[in-house]
């Protein structure tokens, strides 16, 4: 039976190494973007590549919609979708705070909820994953918008979990801590910056993309088959142990 993986965000950094790792893994893919131009620069003509805003009803139904018309069934959701607005909760902008909220939040629950639609309308079992991040469990300063997000993010995919459970439907989470993406470039642009963000976590240094990539895709694979409702944290012990004082 052929493996159908959908990838939104897929233009991105993390999209891009998922994309590459689950095709590695035999799945065929299905990639989507706000910009088709973005898309067929990462990914050339390979793999259906759909241009939609997967923050909006409409645009997370599209991709699902299109994806019907070529007779295509994604059983693999890998969200992608996301942004870091980092400042203290009195100063931030409230179009800097919707911003955080639609690329971290409002697009998660509209993409998954056209994409478990999806699978019951073709009564398919199916996996996804979303990406929440370390804030989301540990006070960080200047985290409180993306904190609220995610945290958003974690509670539907326990509740999303919880209610398809019983369709083979699985729904889990990633939790990084700072990641050498272009996300992040703002935060450890300096050296001084890296090293200071690097000695936080228990574990020091900086997270790679490729081992959160790896954890994704094990996720939505078959080795994880009992694996739902949860956020696996990869954060270098960030968010369970205190680190070393010296």
């Amino acid at each position: 039976m052929q493996k159908i993986a959908l990838v939104t965000g897929a233009a991105g950094g993390l999209g891009r190494l998922v994309a590459s790792k689950l095709a590695n893994e035999g799945w065929n893919l299905v990639v989507a973007s706000r910009q088709a131009t973005h898309l067929s620069e990462a990914f050339g003509e390979r793999f259906l590549q759909v241009e939609a805003d997967c923050s909006t009803v409409a645009g997370a139904r599209h991709i699902l919609q299109v994806c019907k018309e070529k007779d295509v069934l994604p059983t693999a959701l890998a969200h992608c979708v996301g942004n870091i607005r980092l400042g203290a909760l009195h100063r931030m902008s409230e179009a800097d705070f919707n911003d955080c909220l639609s690329a971290n939040l409002i697009s998660a629950f509209h993409t998954l909820a056209a994409f478990v639609g999806s699978l019951r309308d073709a009564r398919s079992p199916g996996a996804a994953v979303l990406v929440s991040s370390v804030a989301a469990q540990i006070g960080t300063p200047n985290h409180e918008a993306i904190a609220a997000a995610k945290g958003g993010l974690e509670g539907l995919v326990r509740g999303t979990a919880a209610s398809y459970a019983a369709a083979g439907i699985r729904v889990n989470a990633v939790a990084p801590g700072i990641m050498e993406t272009p996300a992040a470039a703002g935060i450890i642009g300096s050296s001084v910056a890296r090293e200071a963000a690097a000695r936080q976590y228990p574990l020091p240094g900086i997270g790679s993309p490729d081992e959160l990539a790896e954890l994704m895709v094990w996720l939505l694979s078959d080795k994880a088959a009992r694996v739902t409702g949860q956020i696996w944290a990869l954060d270098g012990g960030f968010s369970s142990i205190r680190p070393l004082v010296k």
